[in-house]
């Protein structure tokens, strides 16, 4: 296929997950030799930072800082549909892309909008079901317009690209076509997972006074109340696994209570918090875990934390659930509990821990998985362009 112009929309302000995501499927895209045009108030993948390998994307200014009462917030996502589709028709003028590629956002619609004005299709990636997610937060303060906009735009879409086959038939039920859907989980950079990370490893341990018979359950990502860290704790405290040493990498507002709680426990020893990781470093403590720890997801998540643990060839241990069955078989190339039983996951871990065996053919299983299904940015990057095209010959763009 010919490379490929790709106007790229998105709405995202902090710098978290979201914002991996987007600099590594840009990244990817702009590898495989598509030209991509960041299109959004806040840029996370710009030219200069993904040619620079630079750790962070340029601060977003007031648009980054901005904290207001969550009405206004809304407000706020309305009227940007009008900024957002200027933004867009500029960007066009003289980009001329072949396709609209947009991040679904709450009330947002100005991808569909210019995508029709340009007559070129529009691919839209949901990583989440935006409406349902507010309303179970109590959060949605416009729910009519919310879910008038979602419909619209799911079922305007060229292609609608889910993160899991549990998400693609929920969006279906909230407007999409059947016939647009496509399955695109996400991805990581296996090539990072190196001898230089495996070295590193090492020094991560040594660093948080690890003993070196210890075995280390990592978790990466933002530390809240509902990933239910202390399923771990309590099953810490189990004969057999009186060994086991948690790593948490990043922050979040649960990390002090946790901390209290193993403290209390009597683990707080056994308890080493790395907080927030550059990326270049990300890699050497994944690799420094000896099992990666999912102990609570959404139904329609596909974890990032997951994929690196898998590019790392460090066996997972995650929730029985219909979503992580996607990506796990378990034994196979992961383990899987019962969620939310602290006696599921002990059982689980213990396996792990009695049969250092077991650890590295899981590991080497995940990771091979990984390989064979692309589960990679660069395979993410290949399944947009045959997604364009599929759609391109079938002719099915609006005039």
């Amino acid at each position: 296929m010919n490379p490929l112009r790709i106007l790229y929309h998105h709405r995202i302000r902090a710098d978290d997950g979201q914002a991996v995501h987007v600099r590594e499927a840009i990244g990817a895209l702009r590898a495989a030799g598509h030209q991509v045009f960041e299109c959004a108030l806040v840029p996370k993948a710009v030219a200069d930072v993904v040619a620079a390998g630079a750790a962070r994307a340029p601060r977003g200014g007031v648009w980054q800082r901005l904290h207001l009462p969550r009405t206004a917030i809304e407000i706020l996502e309305v009227l940007y549909d009008h900024r957002g589709r200027a933004m867009l028709r500029a960007a066009a003028r003289d980009f001329r892309p072949h396709l609209l590629y947009e991040r679904h956002a709450l009330h947002c619609r100005a991808g569909l909008s210019v995508a029709r004005e340009l007559g070129i299709p529009l691919l839209l990636e949901v990583n989440a079901p935006m409406v349902d997610e507010m309303q179970g937060l109590g959060l949605l303060k416009f729910a009519r317009r919310a879910l008038a906009t979602e419909r619209a735009v799911l079922a305007g879409a060229d292609a609608v690209l889910a993160v899991t086959r549990v998400l693609a038939e929920l969006l279906v039920t909230r407007g999409a076509r059947p016939e647009t859907v496509h399955v695109h989980p996400n991805g990581a950079r296996p090539e990072r997972y190196d001898d230089t990370a495996r070295r590193g490893a090492g020094a991560v341990r040594r660093q948080f006074g690890v003993p070196d018979d210890a075995f280390v359950v990592g978790f990466v990502g933002y530390v809240r109340d509902w990933h239910r860290l202390p399923l771990l704790l309590a099953a810490m405290t189990r004969p057999g696994l009186l060994a086991v040493h948690l790593l948490l990498v990043g922050r979040g507002p649960a990390l002090p209570s946790l901390r209290q709680q193993a403290a209390q426990l009597g683990i707080g020893d056994r308890v080493h918090a790395a907080g927030e990781v550059p990326p270049e470093l990300l890699p050497s403590h994944v690799s420094a875990f000896d099992a990666c720890l999912i102990p609570a997801i959404n139904a329609y998540a596909s974890p990032l934390k997951l994929f690196d643990a898998l590019a790392a060839g460090v066996p997972a241990l995650a929730p029985d659930q219909p979503n992580l069955r996607e990506l796990l078989v378990h034994g196979e190339n992961g383990l899987l509990f019962t969620p939310g039983s602290v006696d599921a996951l002990a059982a689980q871990l213990g396996a792990l821990v009695a049969d250092p065996q077991l650890a590295r053919r899981l590991g080497a299983a995940g990771r091979r998985s990984l390989l064979q299904q692309r589960w990679t940015w660069d395979g993410n990057a290949a399944r947009i362009a045959a997604v364009y095209a599929a759609v391109t010959q079938r002719g099915q763009v609006p005039a």
